[in-house]
């Protein structure tokens, strides 16, 4: 039996029983060099910083579809104005994209608050009617839009063109 508790206790020779100590006094000094004053100062500006952060953070979420502008003059202009597979199928992403973001607003912006929480909503929504103005831009370059009556109706005829001109010069 004095055996076995002699085991007991080497194997436990390194732990230190935590149960007993009371944990509003302390017994040991502050390191060199540390202020607790320092420590609620610096606890404070961190929160300072996080929230300066957030705000930058939505900001940049909501000036995104502005910075997306100029990829999307970019791709338009790759695309060209012929009517096959590829241009329909960019024109259509330039149209759903903007339309998903803006019935997602919700989801995007639940982390806003503060008094730019409007501000930022409204360059979203701006950023996202300037894309999907670009995409009906491409459409009516293209000629997908119906913006003649002929378009509409089989019995009229279409718009004929008078003159043609290109260069400077008067083609006819």
């Amino acid at each position: 039996m004095a055996m076995s508790n002699r085991n007991v206790s080497k194997k436990f020779k390194w732990s230190i029983d935590l149960s007993n100590r009371n944990k509003s006094t302390c017994d040991l000094a502050s390191p060199p060099g540390y202020l607790p004053s320092i420590a609620t100062t610096v606890a404070e500006s961190a929160k300072e910083n996080d929230s300066s952060l957030l705000i930058k953070r939505s900001w940049d979420v909501a000036l995104q579809p502005l910075k997306q502008v100029p990829m999307n003059l970019f791709m338009m202009y790759m695309v060209g104005s012929s009517i096959s597979i590829f241009p329909i199928m960019m024109v259509g992403m330039m149209f759903v994209r903007p339309i998903r973001a803006l019935f997602s607003m919700n989801q995007t912006f639940k982390m806003l608050e503060g008094t730019q929480a409007i501000g930022q909503i409204l360059v979203y929504i701006l950023g996202q009617l300037v894309a999907l103005g670009l995409a009906l831009y491409k459409c009516q370059s293209m000629g997908l839009l119906p913006t003649h009556s002929s378009d509409w109706l089989a019995f009229i005829d279409p718009q004929q063109r008078i003159e043609y001109s290109g260069g400077g010069h008067t083609l006819l």
